[in-house]
């Protein structure tokens, strides 16, 4: 047929040398990018922010968690000796159970450290004078030992929550360089009574929520939560940058106490070690110095008395 050998021609040119044309281009633009990511995978979604703020939680969970011990530890707390078996069983220190010696006597201490025991629901082991005195270095235990787990201790973070929680104004008291469990417990007192949100303490170089610190509490301890802060500086800044006011209480402080205005502002109140007093890292991150003015007959106060002092007026002011 005429022309049909030069149409066939032009096709097979054509195949042989193929135009410019989309590069499939066109047909991806057209397919599906895939199923919706789910709402906690979204950067930008409140239920993702949620999911990171609960790991962050695990997270500071996990920092703060210290293993369990086992019984036969050295650093395990015990309490011997009947008046102060009674006395922490008294002020409500948690206890994990109470030892007492096979064959020693039922005398009238005895018998109330077992009743307070038994209706608090902390278990009685009867064991070994040998294992008693073992579990005590050979102290004078008097046939009877209680043993305290360890303090769990909360995250920096969870003290400015609470007082957001309950709608308060923030009041958290940190302590540098005091070594005197009795000042702890004195202070965890305190701070309980005039309306604080919990007390923080460094890891290193401070006192510890021991046994003698409970006692001291008189059970405050069991009603607001201590703090243990890695770095004490850090933490102090992490504060100023929530919008706290870091106060240091100090003899040589530029501000009296009776003059404290800012008692109303959200405040940490850091209190230093009698003997030394705030450390120089810790005074250089305070915004203000404040000094509970004395007569010159006394030098200085035991921290948990000028705790005690300055909690008061600050809470007065709040009233």
């Amino acid at each position: 047929m005429p022309g049909s050998s030069q149409r066939k021609g032009a096709i097979r040119k054509k195949r042989g040398n193929p135009t410019a044309g989309s590069g499939g281009r066109v047909r991806r633009g057209l397919e599906g990018k895939g199923p919706t990511p789910k709402a906690v995978d979204r950067v930008k979604h409140p239920a993702h922010k949620r999911a990171k703020a609960a790991e962050r939680a695990k997270e500071r969970e996990q920092r703060t968690r210290r293993p369990a011990r086992k019984d036969n530890d050295s650093t395990v707390e015990w309490v011997y000796g009947r008046n102060p078996v009674v006395e922490a069983l008294r002020a409500g220190v948690p206890a994990a159970a109470l030892h007492v010696a096979e064959g020693t006597e039922r005398d009238a201490r005895l018998r109330e450290a077992l009743l307070v025991a038994v209706e608090t629901g902390v278990s009685v082991l009867e064991v070994s004078r040998t294992e008693l005195d073992r579990v005590t270095s050979g102290g004078s235990h008097q046939g009877v030992a209680l043993q305290i787990p360890p303090y769990e201790y909360a995250h920096p973070d969870d003290l400015l929550d609470r007082a957001h929680a309950a709608g308060e104004v923030p009041l958290i008291v940190a302590l540098d360089g005091v070594t005197d469990p009795r000042n702890l417990g004195a202070i965890t007192r305190s701070a309980a009574a005039f309306g604080a949100h919990g007390v923080v303490v460094p890891e290193r170089r401070t006192a510890s929520m021991s046994a003698s610190a409970w006692k001291t509490s008189a059970g405050a301890a069991a009603r607001i939560p201590v703090a243990r802060a890695g770095n004490l500086n850090r933490a102090l800044k992490s504060y100023k940058d929530a919008g706290l006011l870091v106060i240091g209480l100090d003899m040589d402080g530029a501000v009296d106490l009776p003059s404290f205005e800012a008692a109303t502002e959200p405040i940490v109140l850091v209190i230093g070690s009698e003997g030394k007093g705030l450390a120089r890292l810790v005074r250089e991150n305070c915004d203000l110095i404040v000094s509970i003015p004395m007569t010159s007959a006394t030098e200085s106060l035991n921290a948990g008395i000028a705790a005690g002092v300055t909690l008061y007026e600050i809470s007065r002011r709040r009233a």
